[in-house]
């Protein structure tokens, strides 16, 4: 039989503090100090449980804040598998966005490479948090960019949880002829760690999406970021040759 380790007896014990409802979902946990005085352990091996808690997804920690209980649950780790164009520029429907800015800007010499649109168009940018409705949890930030003229968009009561293409297209009638995705990797920028609750330099999967409509000029451009460990991109391909046995 393996060996349970000591952090891992303490990761279960405030795991069952936490699904017991002793530490609910959006409260903080007690300070390092007395959880280690509480179960008897050192900061070191406090601090291993914790770690392995956070990795689970069940709680939030960053530097300098308390840490926060988010889910009682399995981890909230999201993979989205895709079998359809318009899956793979969706998000699951129990997300939505908080928006954090929302201002009319100009494409300039810095943003034409991302929006590949005209120097000196208008623009409208969203800056917001995607998050998971249950545990509100942040899973990524996302960037918005959209022609000046939907700019209304954003106070529709549906905005929130509607892809914003797809509101475009409701209120609008313009709608996605091609689509371009590029995804690399990076690095959480610093002004996004507290709303994220991440630590600085935390790597991210970044994937920007461009819609364009049938005169193939840019209407929409997202660039989001997802801390490690918080979403899984998957798909599925299959061969269409047919297989002959070897003889």
């Amino acid at each position: 039989m393996a060996r349970t380790t000591l952090h891992s007896q303490v990761a279960q014990r405030i795991l069952s503090h936490i699904q017991e409802g002793t530490w609910p979902v959006g409260s903080n946990l007690p300070s390092e100090p007395a959880l280690c005085e509480q179960f008897g352990v050192s900061r070191h091996t406090l601090r291993h449980a914790l770690r392995s808690l956070q990795e689970s997804g069940h709680i939030y920690r960053s530097q300098g804040a308390a840490t926060r209980v988010v889910s009682r649950s399995e981890p909230r780790r999201y993979t989205q598998s895709f079998n359809s164009l318009k899956e793979i520029l969706s998000y699951p429907r129990n997300t939505y966005r908080e928006n954090h800015i929302e201002e009319f800007v100009e494409c300039d010499a810095e943003l034409q490479p991302m929006l590949k649109a005209p120097v000196g168009s208008a623009w409208y940018h969203i800056g917001a948090v995607r998050k998971e409705e249950q545990s509100n949890l942040a899973l990524a930030w996302t960037d918005i960019y959209i022609s000046h003229q939907f700019a209304r968009i954003t106070k529709l009561p549906e905005h929130a949880h509607a892809m914003v293409y797809e509101q475009i297209e409701q209120h609008y009638g313009v709608g996605i002829d091609r689509a371009e995705i590029d995804i690399y990797a990076s690095s959480i920028l610093p002004e996004h760690e507290n709303l994220l609750q991440v630590k600085p330099h935390t790597p991210c999967l970044v994937v920007v999406r461009r819609y364009f409509d049938k005169k193939g000029d840019p209407f929409e451009v997202t660039i989001t970021r997802h801390p490690e460990n918080r979403y899984t991109y998957s798909t599925e391909l299959k061969s269409s040759a047919t297989h002959t046995p070897d003889r």
